[in-house]
């Protein structure tokens, strides 16, 4: 069974930065594809970043794209996400997920196993 916990989350002001870590055990990690996704106030929960279980392949929201990296150590087995640039519209909780079989899913059913997530709060 594979658990996945989120650290990282914090209060920050716009125009900040922080840095998100999953911590992935149970299996061997660089089997699994993973994922970045957020669920902000009264909205569904949104794709943000996956990565390949090498890390040779990433991809990002459109929306996202040159403010956030995800990028993984399969010797810790962690996958980070570096948020720079931060807004108050990136407030939410941030999950983190595993998928053994899909890279690149950017939907939450392609997701196998997904951690508790993490409260990411941008002030104005």
């Amino acid at each position: 069974q594979v658990h996945l916990v989120e650290s990282g989350g914090g209060l920050v002001q716009a125009g900040g930065s922080l840095r998100l870590s999953c911590a992935f055990s149970g299996r061997t990690f660089s089997n699994y594809n993973m994922g970045w996704f957020r669920r902000a106030p009264e909205k569904e929960r949104e794709f943000v970043a996956t990565i390949s279980g090498t890390g040779g392949s990433k991809s990002y929201a459109n929306s996202l794209k040159g403010r956030f990296t995800i990028s993984r150590d399969n010797d810790k087995g962690t996958v980070a996400l570096q948020m720079n640039s931060l807004k108050p519209e990136d407030t939410a909780v941030y999950y983190c997920a595993a998928s053994g079989t899909v890279y690149g899913g950017a939907r939450v059913n392609e997701y196998d196993y997904w951690g508790q997530g993490t409260q990411v709060t941008v002030s104005s």
